[in-house]
């Protein structure tokens, strides 16, 4: 499994509660996503930034979302540069199915 991180500076006036409204705009999106297992939206009032944590069964499947025209979407709505990062997930404790997956 691969998680992925994305996250970018947000502008100062952007409330958690709009960030929160934002995110529920966009989620339905991301219900019908192949390979993606989970994903966190995130928020930081300091320092103001916001992104995603995203769960997917590999990283080409991650490499097909995040293509040029997601990132290009991202940067122009927000206005900043995004920091994307890859990890292997070699272990998931699964609390709530009771599961430790590797």
């Amino acid at each position: 499994m691969i998680t992925f991180i994305v996250n970018f500076d947000l502008p100062e006036s952007v409330t958690l509660d709009e960030a929160r409204e934002r995110s529920q705009d966009t989620a339905p999106k991301y219900r019908s996503v192949p390979g993606l297992i989970r994903k966190h939206y995130l928020f930081s009032q300091a320092p103001h930034k916001s992104g995603g944590a995203y769960r997917f069964e590999t990283r080409e499947q991650a490499k097909a979302l995040f293509n040029s025209e997601w990132l290009e979407r991202i940067r122009q709505t927000y206005g900043s540069e995004l920091t994307l990062t890859y990890f292997e997930s070699p272990v998931v404790v699964g609390n709530v199915a009771g599961k430790i997956i590797s």
